[in-house]
């Protein structure tokens, strides 16, 4: 990692649920211009490289090509094929499967609930309209399913594969359904030129977001490895030992803040960004631009002093007051 990681504490990860299968995931403290590299790399292997299920050729009973239409069949076989697109599927295996819809003498709509039950397959969104039925029509298909990565084209099977009936489709196996990032500046103390990456990941439900982020992770990693196979060190006082920057962070948030009875200063001289308090954004930020970026310089005010700063009301010094408490702290002039 970046030296400055020495400076600034190791990046921290938070993830947030946006809703079903829809998170955000905010890292930060980064080193100024990180945010963009991560957020990039994280973007372009999310979206090519991640393995899926689609459907990826159709045999429709009475069909010999797309264009065609059938008795008893409101929508053409194109508009069929559209629909089975949208199909959110996760397989198990690798190896193609095939599943069977059959429908007989009926009127209405056919879902995805009407597809046969495979052990291999799981449809995860089983009323998706395929078509819809009159005149008490029939309907007979076999749907291939593959597993794969990134995109393939029909066209490209087609050339090698001339079985009859079976109509070919553009398959996108991706199970992302969208990914977005932004970096933000953020501070740790007087350090003001730090990045804050946020991360937005969606999938169809056949990977989670976190697993998926997880498989990026890995493939990025199995391909930076190939420029260092043997692992040697190179310039080791410009780069973070993570281990031992995460080491010495646990031994110090290990000892409590102490303060000097006599003195009503902190006992430890050394700078703590007042970050490490965890408060509230409205409550951080309040302080912070009051000119108040460590826990030193805030035991050393009193609850009149900080009461006074722009954007900073009873709910907040509360909050103060709490954060301090549970580390053995309390403002100047604060009764216990």
């Amino acid at each position: 990692m970046h030296i400055i990681q020495q400076e600034i504490g190791l990046p921290k990860i938070v993830a947030k649920k946006v809703g079903e299968n829809h998170t955000l995931f905010a890292v930060a403290p980064l080193p100024n211009g990180y945010g963009m590299t991560l957020g990039n790399a994280f973007r372009r292997v999310l979206l090519s490289s991640l393995p899926g299920a689609a459907v990826a050729a159709v045999k429709i009973k009475g069909a010999t090509h797309e264009y065609t239409t059938l008795p008893g069949v409101k929508d053409d076989v194109l508009d069929m094929l559209l629909n089975l697109k949208l199909l959110n599927l996760k397989k198990h295996s690798k190896k193609a499967t095939i599943l069977k819809l059959e429908v007989k003498n009926r009127s209405g709509e056919v879902t995805a609930k009407d597809i046969e039950k495979n052990s291999d397959v799981e449809i995860l969104n089983p009323n998706l309209v395929i078509t819809t039925l009159d005149k008490k029509g029939d309907l007979k298909m076999e749907i291939v399913v593959e597993k794969d990565v990134g995109y393939l084209a029909a066209a490209e099977r087609q050339k090698n594969n001339k079985e009859v009936g079976l109509i070919y489709l553009d398959a996108m196996f991706s199970p992302i359904e969208r990914v977005r990032y932004d970096v933000t500046a953020t501070r740790v103390g007087q350090m003001t030129n730090l990045d804050k990456l946020e991360i937005e990941v969606k999938t169809n439900g056949s990977m989670t977001p976190e697993d998926a982020m997880k498989f990026a992770s890995n493939i990025l990693k199995s391909y930076f490895d190939l420029f260092n196979q043997a692992n040697e060190p190179v310039e080791e006082e410009f780069a973070t030992d993570p281990a031992k920057v995460s080491a010495a962070e646990k031994a110090e948030a290990a000892k409590p803040l102490m303060k000097n009875d006599t003195l009503g200063e902190p006992s430890n001289e050394k700078y703590t960004p007042i970050e490490t308090l965890q408060f509230s954004p409205r409550t951080l930020n309040a302080l912070i631009n009051g000119g108040i970026g460590s826990v030193e310089q805030l035991v050393k005010c009193s609850p009149t002093k900080i009461g006074e700063l722009r954007g900073f009301g009873s709910k907040a010094l509360d909050e103060v007051a709490e954060k301090l408490a549970a580390k053995g702290l309390k403002l100047e002039g604060e009764e216990e």
